[in-house]
């Protein structure tokens, strides 16, 4: 019918709805057009402001939540990929092009966090993730060496795509999870005991047990998807587990790994992050756009980094 509203919420299981899943907003808010294409949301809860990457244009941008306006953050950035924030709010960005991952220092000069292991380059990092006790975890797919689109074609030093973590005493890089396609998104759960991994290329999420040592084990399989390719990942306070899976939504997840329902989106779902004041806004980098809207759940508390948790 004409003016009648597409839908937004997708119920698969009752426990979606039941739940409070779709009590939020009825529509997406645009917040920007204009991106070759749009990842790595991250809020800053200190200035009310989003920082996201635009990879192919080089270029870190800004929406202000106060006035709406957007500008850039940094270019050129380093074909910038996943955005996090550390236990003292400062930017650590997956520098897909400079094959890094570095941190934005609160006088704005940056600190190289990772570069190489064992002597050789990193692929090209995707997103990460900071644990409590300060550690810095990556994934380190090839996405940004196989073309000049997001980063500078090249040939892997390494000869894998894996996952890392870089100790918060030492700074040294060490390989914690391997065995996958294409690494993407990681998340701590709420208590930072698993470590949830999607990998692109393999269509699932694995999920891993965080050892005291900060080693993982196990690495099972905790959710497929058979319509699109998981991006990045995202838990809200109750548990479930809401994915970016590039097929035109957001997948939500029971603790069971019951997929419970998905959020519609216009576009290409590339990266998703909880923020706002009360931690209940989802934004959406989707394609060439930033959307959001506002739910009746909220994301997970805890670190500035974990309002989520690249």
């Amino acid at each position: 019918m004409p003016g009648e509203r597409p839908q937004l919420y997708e119920i698969l299981d009752d426990r979606f709805r039941t739940g409070g899943c779709t009590a939020g907003d009825s529509k997406l808010e645009t917040l920007f057009e204009g991106c070759r294409w749009a990842e790595g949301p991250v809020y800053v809860p200190a200035g009310r402001y989003l920082v996201w990457s635009d990879i192919p244009n080089d270029r870190l941008l800004r929406w202000d939540e106060t006035t709406g306006t957007v500008g850039v953050f940094r270019s050129p950035a380093g074909h910038p990929n996943g955005n996090t924030l550390d236990n003292e709010g400062r930017l650590v960005t997956c520098e897909q092009g400079n094959r890094r991952v570095t941190r934005t220092e609160h006088d704005g000069s940056i600190t190289v966090i990772a570069e190489h292991f064992q002597g050789k380059r990193l692929n090209s990092p995707n997103d990460a993730a900071v644990r409590s006790d300060g550690s810095v975890w990556f994934s380190d797919p090839d996405f940004g060496i196989t073309s000049d689109y997001e980063g500078h074609r090249a040939e892997s030093e390494i000869g894998a795509c894996n996952v890392y973590r870089v100790d918060p005493g030492t700074g040294d890089v060490r390989l914690v999870a391997d065995g996958f396609r294409g690494p993407n998104g990681l998340v701590f759960s709420p208590d930072e005991h698993r470590l949830y991994v999607s990998d692109s290329r393999a269509n699932h999420i694995r999920v891993f047990d965080v050892q005291d040592d900060g080693t993982l084990t196990g690495g099972e399989v905790f959710a497929a998807c058979r319509t699109g390719n998981f991006d990045n990942i995202r838990f809200d306070d109750a548990g479930r587990l809401w994915a970016a899976a590039m097929d035109g939504g957001v997948h939500c997840y029971d603790p069971d790994g019951t997929l419970l329902g998905r959020l519609l989106v216009p576009d290409v779902v590339a990266n998703i992050r909880f923020g706002g004041a009360r931690r209940n806004r989802m934004f959406i980098a989707a394609d060439t756009a930033l959307y959001s809207l506002v739910l009746s759940v909220t994301g997970t508390p805890g670190l500035p980094g974990a309002i989520h948790t690249s």
